[in-house]
């Protein structure tokens, strides 16, 4: 799990989330899947490395320079991977991101699964449709203030969002990444190049990435329902 100090919202990852820190409720979803054997957190930050280390994570600290705000999730994954790879090889890695409660075990499971049967895929992250903001719709502020379509050049593009070529956006829950398949045919494109070349996503309903007391609270209903349902486990 990766998740350091520095946010929009000031120690969003231990936050009290239904009397636990934010960070405890995907730790749990990994404690209870079927195929995860080791546990590790990749932080600057001693407040969010202890509480990690109180559900069962070993602790990896973050090197200021990959601590800022401008800081790429892909090197922290691959500092911390540094540090594993010298005690054991990793064929599978799921990175988790702290401040997102709303998964479960079930779905870091059904995510390997795909992986463990297809050797052709680098990675598998869960995603979601949400056309209403398709990147074709989308548009930049050129330097003089004035609005761009980013589908510039691309012909006609409809307005209508049901007639958009299907596109989804990753939820940033987690990403689970075949490593063999990183390593033998390289690194993927940016913003997040540890996934590889060959990504599939897991299609569902999005998930609250924590960056605001919203957030917190639409987290803290997600939870209960699903504890309701028998779909999280609490350690």
């Amino acid at each position: 799990m990766i998740g350091r100090s520095g946010s929009t919202l000031k120690d969003k990852n231990v936050l009290p989330v239904l009397g636990r820190p934010l960070l405890h409720y995907p730790a749990m979803a990994a404690r209870s899947s079927k195929y995860i054997g080791r546990y590790f957190f990749s932080s600057d930050c001693p407040r969010i490395l202890h509480a990690a280390s109180e559900i069962g994570y070993e602790t990896i600290l973050r090197p200021d320079e990959l601590a800022g705000p401008n800081a790429q999730s892909s090197d922290a994954v691959f500092h911390a991977l540094g540090i594993i790879e010298k005690h054991e090889k990793v064929d599978y890695l799921v990175v988790q991101h702290a401040n997102v409660g709303t998964i479960t075990s079930s779905m870091i499971d059904e995510c390997l699964k795909i992986l463990f049967r297809n050797d052709s895929l680098s990675a598998v992250v869960p995603s979601h449709h949400n056309n209403e903001y398709h990147p074709y719709r989308a548009s930049f502020v050129g330097v003089d203030g004035i609005l761009n379509a980013l589908s510039e050049g691309m012909g006609n593009v409809s307005a209508n969002r049901q007639s958009l070529p299907e596109c989804v956006f990753f939820d940033h829950s987690f990403w689970a990444i075949s490593m063999k398949h990183v390593r033998e045919n390289g690194l993927g494109k940016g913003p997040w190049p540890c996934m590889g070349t060959r990504i599939q996503p897991y299609v569902g309903e999005g998930c609250f990435d924590v960056h605001c007391e919203e957030d917190l609270w639409r987290t803290e209903q997600w939870l209960k329902a699903a504890i309701a349902k028998g779909e999280v486990n609490i350690l």
